[in-house]
C-alpha cells in the first residue's frame, strides 16, 4: 500500500514531493538511505582525480601524493552515512583504488596493497574509519588509560 500525503502549501504555492534533494552538498533521499550520496561521492572522486591527472601529470612523486591526499581522500560526508548497501560502499572502495592507480600511472593488475604501501597512502577502509567521529571517539574512549576516563567508564558500566 503506497503512502499518499496531502498537498503541502506554502502561501498559495503547492509544494512538490521529491524522491531526493541536495542540502549543503549532501543528498537526502526519501527512503532515508545514503546510497545516492555515496554515488555522488563516487562521481566527485572520479572528477577530482581526472582534474589532477590532466593538470599535474609532470609533477614529482611527492607532490602527487600530497595532491591526492588533499583532493581525493576528503570524504566529509562519510561521517553522516549510516544506512547504505554494502555494494554501494564496495563501489566507492573500487573507485578509490582505481583513482589511485589512474593518477599514479599503475596498471589494472598491480597490487593495491603494494601500491598503498609504496605511496604511504591509507587503504579505503582506513579512510572510511577515520571519517567516522563516533568510531574515533569509541576507540579513544575504550583505549584510554587516563584515570578520569577510567573512573567515568567504571561508573557508566556499573
Amino acid at each position: 500500500m503506497a503512502k499518499s500525503f496531502p498537498p503541502l502549501r506554502l502561501g498559495k504555492e503547492c509544494l512538490q514531493y521529491v524522491s531526493s534533494f541536495k542540502y549543503l552538498g549532501h543528498v537526502i533521499s526519501n527512503n532515508l538511505t545514503d546510497d545516492p550520496d555515496i554515488q555522488r561521492e563516487i562521481c566527485n572522486m572520479f572528477v577530482r582525480t581526472n582534474k589532477l591527472v590532466r593538470r599535474f601529470t609532470k609533477c614529482s612523486f611527492d607532490v602527487k601524493v600530497m595532491l591526492f591526499r588533499s583532493y581525493c581522500i576528503c570524504l566529509h560526508d562519510a561521517a553522516l552515512w549510516s544506512v547504505y548497501k554494502t555494494g554501494t560502499i564496495s563501489q566507492l572502495a573500487a573507485c578509490y583504488n582505481r583513482c589511485i592507480k589512474t593518477f599514479f600511472g599503475f596498471t589494472r593488475r598491480d597490487s593495491v596493497t603494494q601500491i598503498l604501501f609504496n605511496l604511504g597512502l591509507p587503504s579505503f577502509n582506513t579512510v572510511l574509519h577515520n571519517c567516522r567521529p563516533k568510531a574515533i571517539f569509541m576507540c579513544t574512549w575504550l583505549n584510554s588509560s587516563n584515570s578520569i576516563v577510567l573512573y567515568v567508564r567504571r561508573i557508566l558500566v556499573s
